[in-house]
């Protein structure tokens, strides 16, 4: 493998990243409704008041590469009521495609409060017993929308319960027989699964199939059961497979690490003023694929691929100068115009 790890730089971006005119991009998982304290640095007792925001990292992602102007669909389930209308209508708003949401008469729409303590971790307490995302059913899937797909991405969370988690690994074989690449960010939520255990068990259950994983240091961490997210030979040993077309590990405001069959190196990150760190994954995340689905080249190109990481670490900096994670997404032409200044 050859070994990069010059900075990236402002003009590592030009006009030709990402056309615009890529394939669809296909997010397949859950889509709640975040409560976010209305003051920072509390716990979720101590919050005064809670604002309300779009949530779920698939559907996070699917705004973000239409906010991009690439082309995205999201497939999942809400309930019938004010919160899953009013997340459709989100998604709609911002151009994704979502032919492929199911309403549930008998569930609710997912909950979840979130707050940033003032030790800088992220507190998290979740209202789904069931949930409607919880309750997609195989039968339910939009099929036709899944085999149009150029990328199919969706995460963990929905491998936690029945029956999602048997339509979950359906889409993926759909996808799979349909020619479509197959990325993966697992997107660790510790407080969903009934353990540690069957946590790592999940995620790694699906991991051998993807082209595409995303990953964070502390999910290193988590799924080796302790070994330094830092070094290579933990990360080629243990995490990467033989099918793996492009592994990624997110190092926050330090940018990020990249492995292929034959690169590996380090794309630094963009030093911005943070005021909300909800959604810069998912951002992240947003960056790549809308690159990948005009350029699939950049899994041999390292220049092109150095240049779309660093697209998607301009798009994660941006996120966190804004309040929540959707309405802090960027357009493009913000994230052209932020790596020129």
């Amino acid at each position: 493998m050859a070994n990069v790890t010059s900075s990236g730089k402002s003009n590592d971006l030009t006009n030709e990243n990402g056309k615009g005119n890529g394939g669809l991009v296909v997010c397949f998982g859950e889509m709640l409704i975040d409560f976010v304290p209305t003051v920072g640095g509390v716990s979720l007792a101590e919050a005064p008041a809670f604002q309300k925001a779009a949530g779920g990292a698939p559907a996070n992602v699917a705004v973000g590469i239409a906010r991009l102007g690439g082309s995205s669909a999201f497939v999942g389930k809400v309930g019938a009521d004010e919160f899953g209308y009013m997340l459709v209508d989100i998604l709609k708003q911002n151009n994704v495609d979502t032919s492929g949401i199911k309403f549930d008469p008998n569930a609710r729409t997912a909950l979840a409060f979130v707050t940033l303590r003032a030790d800088g971790e992220r507190e998290f307490l979740f209202f789904r017993n069931p949930s409607a995302d919880m309750l997609l059913q195989e039968s339910e899937l939009a099929t036709d929308l899944i085999k149009k797909a150029k990328i199919f991405h969706y995460g963990s969370i929905s491998l936690i319960h029945e029956p999602c988690k048997s339509a979950h690994l359906a889409a993926m074989k759909i996808a799979k027989d349909s020619g479509c690449i197959l990325s993966y960010d697992p997107n660790l939520r510790l407080a969903l699964w009934p353990s540690a255990e069957a946590a790592r068990n999940g995620i790694k259950s699906i991991w051998d199939q993807a082209d595409v994983i995303k990953i964070s240091e502390d999910e290193i961490t988590f799924l080796t059961c302790g070994d330094d997210p830092y070094d290579d030979d933990v990360v080629l040993k243990k995490l990467f497979h033989p099918n793996l077309k492009l592994l990624i590990v997110t190092e926050g405001s330090g940018g990020c690490r990249y492995y292929t069959q034959e690169l590996k190196g380090r794309v630094a990150g963009v030093k911005v003023n943070a005021v909300d760190t909800t959604g810069a994954g998912d951002a992240f995340v947003s960056g790549i694929m809308y690159n990948l689905a005009s350029d699939q080249s950049i899994f041999q190109n390292e220049e092109r691929l150095r240049k779309a990481l660093y697209f998607a670490n301009v798009c994660g900096a941006i996120t966190v100068t804004g309040r929540g994670a959707i309405p802090a997404l960027p357009t493009k032409e913000a994230v052209l115009q932020f790596a020129e200044t």
